[in-house]
């Protein structure tokens, strides 16, 4: 996917006037690439956010003034706080040379092993791999319907188009079925009638007799 993006240099750096960028509604940015000079940007916020939502290895066409980058959004700084973007780095790239990307690992389909009661458990979200840029899959989907109770998939498993090469260690597990842990049933911690701990019965009934007995007849009434 490929989309289109906005920006102006930026002439101050600094604390201070990356606040007042952000405030007027711009996020500070950067771009560089493979045999250029890093170069100061700033872009609208709205349109960043419109552009990053299109998914995290999407292709930005970057125009610069009268200049125009093919590019890659890397190193994304997000305040999730107030949920807005603080800085962004624009990496130029050449559509005619490979490059390295992480692709998220989707799961589709309703596991046989969770039917019978087990767990999907996720190891790898993502796997990296190496490719040109208009071949970049959006994701690695995993059919993980016919995995049962102790099945799994590592990375020597997955399945990508022809032109993407998997980089990610092929023994590296990716996703695994397996049997949830039986809760741990707790003791009460005193059946009824059973002597505290350190405590003898006979000496916790004297303490309780002395306790209940009689006023004592010393001066006693007359």
């Amino acid at each position: 996917m490929e989309v289109k993006l906005n920006a102006e240099k930026r002439s101050e750096k600094g604390n201070g006037p990356a606040r007042r960028l952000r405030a007027s509604g711009r996020v500070p940015a950067v771009l560089y690439g493979r045999g250029m000079e890093s170069v100061p940007l700033s872009v609208d916020a709205r349109e960043l956010t419109h552009v990053l939502h299109q998914g995290s290895n999407v292709l930005i066409d970057l125009n610069v003034g009268k200049d125009k980058f093919l590019t890659l959004a890397k190193d994304i700084n997000r305040d999730h706080i107030k949920g807005r973007y603080v800085h962004v780095d624009f990496l130029a790239i050449d559509k005619d040379q490979k490059i390295t990307v992480n692709i998220p690992v989707t799961p589709v389909g309703s596991s046989r092993g969770v039917k019978e009661g087990g767990v999907l458990e996720h190891h790898m979200w993502e796997i990296e791999v190496e490719c040109l840029p208009f071949d970049v899959p959006e994701s690695v989907e995993v059919d993980v319907s016919d995995l049962g109770i102790g099945d799994n998939v590592h990375v020597s498993d997955l399945s990508v188009a022809s032109g993407v090469e998997i980089l990610s260690d092929p023994e590296e597990l990716v996703l695994a079925v397996i049997q949830p842990q039986a809760p741990i049933e707790v003791e009460e911690e005193a059946v009824e009638g059973e002597a505290v701990e350190g405590e003898t019965p006979a000496e916790g009934a004297a303490e309780g007799d002395s306790g209940s007995s009689a006023p004592s007849q010393e001066g006693g009434e007359s």
